[in-house]
């Protein structure tokens, strides 16, 4: 009878780490579409800001075709570069309120990613 109870009690620990593994990988893919639907959105999201950080900085609108020789060369790689960073900024925006999103939610980092303190340190 002792046997019986030992085996219960290996199945049941079976059963749990089966289970946390059906959690993980459930976690791992709501995270990835939580980070991806982030990423959607900065995509949407980026060449009005794009537009508007132009707007802002120059007082005229953006320009439509950089290629266009009519466009200084000064202004065709200013366009690149206020463009470039605010896709930049706002992608990274959109993905940090992701991860933070998860954290208050879930209490852990999102998966796959590192905590950045050193264990030593505490």
């Amino acid at each position: 009878m002792a046997r019986k109870r030992a085996k219960k009690t290996t199945d049941a620990a079976t059963t749990s780490v089966a289970e946390a593994k059906i959690q993980k990988s459930r976690g791992r893919g709501a995270w990835r579409a939580l980070d991806a639907g982030s990423g959607l959105l900065a995509a949407s999201l980026a060449p009005r800001v794009s537009n508007l950080a132009w707007r802002a900085a120059t007082g005229r609108k953006p320009p439509t075709n950089t290629r266009n020789p009519e466009l200084s060369t000064k202004e065709a790689v200013a366009w690149a570069a206020i463009g470039g960073a605010t896709v930049q900024v706002v992608r990274t925006m959109a993905r940090r309120s992701a991860a933070n999103y998860w954290l208050r939610s879930t209490g852990d980092l999102p998966p796959g990613m590192k905590s950045l303190k050193d264990p030593t340190d505490r």
